[in-house]
C-alpha cells in the first residue's frame, strides 16, 4: 500500500518539494519511512478521527520517497494493523497531494489569466521565433528532448531522469517501473536544482522568452518560478509540443514533436493515442508493423512459458 500511495502521489504532485512526475509534471522526493511492526491490543483514535484497533508501533523501518502522505519518517508512528483502515489513512493523504496538486495548477494558469505569462500556440510561436528573434527555452527531460527539440533552442530541464544509485532511489525506481513504468516508459524524475543558476547564467531578463515542455504543465511551473526571478516577457507553448503540427516549429530530429512524450511497451506496441493517429494517416503498411510486434510479444510470452514449463519438468526429474 505504501508503495501505491508513493507512485500515485508523486505523479500527482509537481514542483521543487514534490517527488517524480511522469509524463504531465515533474517532481523531486523527500524522505518517509516505512515500517515493520510489533502489535499491541490497546483501541485508540487516530490523529486524523479514524478510530483503530490493535495499533502498533515499528521498531525496523526502510525508506521510500513522499512527502506528506503516509509519511512516518524519523519518529515512531502507530501504524494502522488493519489494511482496510491503513487504505483509508492513504487514500486521505492522498487526496492532500491531489488537493495541492490542483491548487499548484489553477496558480500557475492564473498567470496567464492575469498577464503575467502570455500564451502562444504552437504556429504563433514558430512565427515569433522566426520573424521576431523570441528565444525558446525547453524544460523537458533529457528522455524526450533526446527525440525532437526546437532547432537553436535552449536546453535546461526543470525535472530530469533520477540516475542515483543509492538503496533508497534504487527502490523507488524499482516501484516506479513495477507500478507503470514498464509500460508508459517513464523514469523515475527529480527536480533540477541547477534550473534556476542556469537559466540566469545563460539567458539574460530582458529576453523575449517562450517556455516549452512536452505538455504543457511543466513549462508552466517553470514561468513561475522564472517570473520570480525577475523575468517579465514570458511567452507559454499553450498545449506543449504534444500540440505542435508538422511545421510549426522548426525541429531537429527525425520524429514528429508528439512522439516525444511517449514510450515504453506502450510505444513499442502501438497503443497510445498518436500512433493510432498516425497508423490512420500511413493506412496498412503502419499498421501491419505495429501487428507484427504485437505477434512477436505473444510468441515470446509464450516461447517464456513453454521454457519455464520444461525447465520446471528438467528439475523434477532430477530430483527423482
Amino acid at each position: 500500500m505504501a508503495a501505491i500511495c508513493v507512485n500515485v502521489a508523486a505523479a500527482a504532485v509537481t514542483g521543487p518539494k514534490a517527488s517524480a512526475l511522469q509524463g504531465g509534471a515533474g517532481a523531486t522526493a523527500a524522505a518517509a519511512t516505512t515500517t515493520t511492526t510489533t502489535t499491541t491490543t490497546r483501541t485508540r483514535p487516530s490523529r486524523n478521527g479514524v478510530h483503530a484497533s490493535h495499533i502498533s508501533c515499528s521498531s525496523s523501518s526502510s525508506t521510500f520517497a513522499a512527502p506528506g502522505f503516509c509519511n512516518i519518517a524519523r519518529r515512531r508512528t502507530p501504524t494502522i494493523r488493519h489494511s482496510s483502515s491503513r487504505k483509508i489513512l492513504c487514500a486521505q493523504d492522498l487526496a492532500e497531494q491531489i488537493k495541492e496538486m490542483k491548487a499548484a495548477e489553477k496558480r500557475w494558469e492564473s498567470q496567464v489569466k492575469e498577464g503575467k505569462v502570455k500564451s502562444l500556440t504552437a504556429k504563433e510561436a514558430g512565427y515569433a521565433i522566426q520573424l521576431s528573434n523570441y528565444s525558446f527555452l525547453d524544460v523537458r527531460p533529457s528522455t524526450e528532448h533526446s527525440k525532437v527539440y526546437v532547432k537553436d533552442s535552449i536546453w535546461i530541464p526543470i525535472y530530469d531522469v533520477d540516475k542515483s544509485l543509492d538503496p533508497g532511489t534504487l527502490l523507488k525506481k524499482l516501484s516506479n517501473f513495477s507500478m507503470g513504468g514498464w509500460w508508459s516508459g517513464l523514469p523515475l524524475m527529480k527536480y533540477n536544482e541547477r534550473f534556476m543558476p542556469d537559466v540566469v547564467a545563460q539567458i539574460p531578463k530582458s529576453a523575449n522568452l517562450i517556455v516549452g515542455c512536452q505538455k504543457g504543465l511543466r513549462s508552466l511551473a517553470a514561468c513561475e518560478q522564472l517570473y520570480k526571478a525577475g523575468y517579465r516577457n514570458l511567452y507559454w507553448l499553450n498545449g506543449g509540443f504534444d500540440a505542435v503540427q508538422e511545421g510549426d516549429l522548426e525541429k531537429e530530429g527525425s520524429q514528429p514533436f508528439n512522439f516525444a512524450g511517449i514510450g515504453g511497451m506502450s510505444e513499442f506496441l502501438g497503443w497510445t493515442d498518436v500512433q493510432r493517429a498516425e497508423a490512420a494517416k500511413q493506412g496498412m503498411t503502419y499498421r501491419a508493423l505495429l501487428f507484427a510486434r504485437l505477434l512477436g510479444v505473444i510468441l515470446a510470452v509464450d516461447l517464456f512459458f513453454l521454457g519455464a514449463q520444461q525447465l520446471g519438468h528438467y528439475f523434477q526429474q532430477l530430483r527423482q
